[in-house]
């Protein structure tokens, strides 16, 4: 099928909810990604950081083959092999004894407030969720509702009971917490939607020390940079802090729809059958796949892969910036989730899109940071020949 096609059948069928490049993707491999047209681009998009593994990779594609032929979904009345196992997994790699499977980061989101609420309920009736004001949660109701105010318009009245804060200022976390109404504290440990903002170095710990002493849950979501994103598996272990319920999504199924919050037994125990549900969520498709995305991670050491090859980018950036001083304003990342935010909305909209001609594709955010998403497993050569067609791109566009 030709673009236009499938640009006619987009338009004609579906709802408008994505502002859509003219390009229509039909097959990946590895760090690279082609059109319809036989166009190769270097894919720094990733998904939206679903794809850590890349394009295909072929233990991920062998799970999901092998498992397909096997069972793709029985309902979750029955025990299911794989749930066990992956479960397993997650639980021996981070802070949590349990896990409950969904199918997105919004799904998982929804599932953390409610077990957060019904901890609250049962804990002196405290239900508040205090949330930081630029975040991205998701798009459901609930999530919405602790999401920044930009994407809430027109969806009024919202969830009621969220409370919204300055991100990295403690401050505004010890007036809000003053309210003994409030259940849990929901951060991003990195806003990627905001422009991948770092928090200070010691702002989380502090967050952490604060929830303890209010006796307030701590919910880290971690749908974009958990799974190997930062260099870590999970972005709170760089700062020395455990979160009392996690969100994730996004790479967690290598591709295939899967998501999931986690948290402690003592937690856990506040949901009871027919409180939480879901149909899809958990099936031994995704079960499988994500099974196979956590191995390879372990197994290629991807985690120091990620950190190594994110410090060498980040210098190139940083090169980068020294060479552009009137038009970038900072670059920043950790691990492989990395930001160039220029100072001119109309430069930096323009560079994105020079970039998407020249076969590189990032994800512009907040109008002003090119967000920068490439695989764990991305070659030296891929960030090099990244970083000179971004320079490439600013040239083109300061010299216009």
């Amino acid at each position: 099928m030709s673009t236009q096609d499938t640009i006619s059948k987009t338009k004609n069928y579906l709802m408008n909810t994505y502002g859509r490049y003219p390009i229509a993707m039909v097959r990946g491999k590895g760090s690279w990604i082609w059109d319809s047209e036989g166009k190769k681009y270097l894919d720094f998009i990733t998904g939206i950081a679903v794809n850590n593994l890349g394009h295909c990779h072929p233990k991920v594609t062998k799970a999901i083959v092998d498992q397909s032929k096997k069972l793709v979904q029985p309902c979750n009345l029955f025990h299911i092999e794989q749930q066990g196992e992956f479960a397993q997994m997650l639980v021996e790699n981070s802070f949590a004894d349990k896990v409950f499977f969904c199918n997105s980061g919004a799904e998982a989101n929804e599932g953390a407030i409610k077990l957060a609420r019904i901890w609250g309920t049962n804990n002196g009736g405290k239900y508040k969720i205090v949330h930081a004001r630029d975040s991205f949660h998701g798009r459901t109701m609930g999530a919405l509702s602790a999401t920044s105010k930009k994407y809430q318009a027109g969806f009024k009245p919202l969830v009621p009971g969220f409370k919204p804060i300055a991100y990295d200022k403690i401050e505004a976390l010890e007036k809000a917490l003053e309210d003994k109404k409030v259940c849990a504290v929901i951060l991003e440990p990195i806003q990627g939607e905001n422009g991948v903002i770092l928090p200070a170095d010691n702002y989380l710990k502090k967050v952490r020390a604060l929830c303890t002493k209010k006796k307030v849950l701590l919910i880290f979501d971690e749908v974009q940079v958990g799974i190997g994103r930062t260099g870590k598996l999970f972005a709170y272990e760089h700062y020395g802090i455990k979160p009392d319920i996690m969100t994730l999504s996004k790479a967690l199924g290598g591709g295939i729809p899967c998501g999931a919050f986690l948290t402690t037994n003592k937690i856990a125990k506040n949901l009871s059958p027919g409180m939480h549900g879901t149909t899809l969520g958990g099936n031994p498709l995704a079960m499988s796949a994500g099974k196979a995305v956590l191995d390879t991670i372990n197994e290629e050491g991807l985690l120091d892969g990620a950190t190594e090859s994110g410090e060498y980018f980040l210098d190139q950036l940083q090169a980068l910036k020294d060479k552009y001083k009137k038009e970038i304003k900072e670059v920043r990342g950790k691990g492989l989730i990395l930001g160039i935010e220029f100072k001119n909305n109309e430069t930096a909209k323009a560079v994105v899109e020079k970039c998407i001609d020249k076969g590189l594709l990032t994800i512009l955010t907040v109008q002003k940071v090119m967000r920068i998403l490439p695989p764990l497993n991305v070659k030296k050569a891929e960030i090099e020949q990244a970083v000179k067609t971004i320079d490439k791109a600013l040239k083109e566009v300061t010299d216009a």
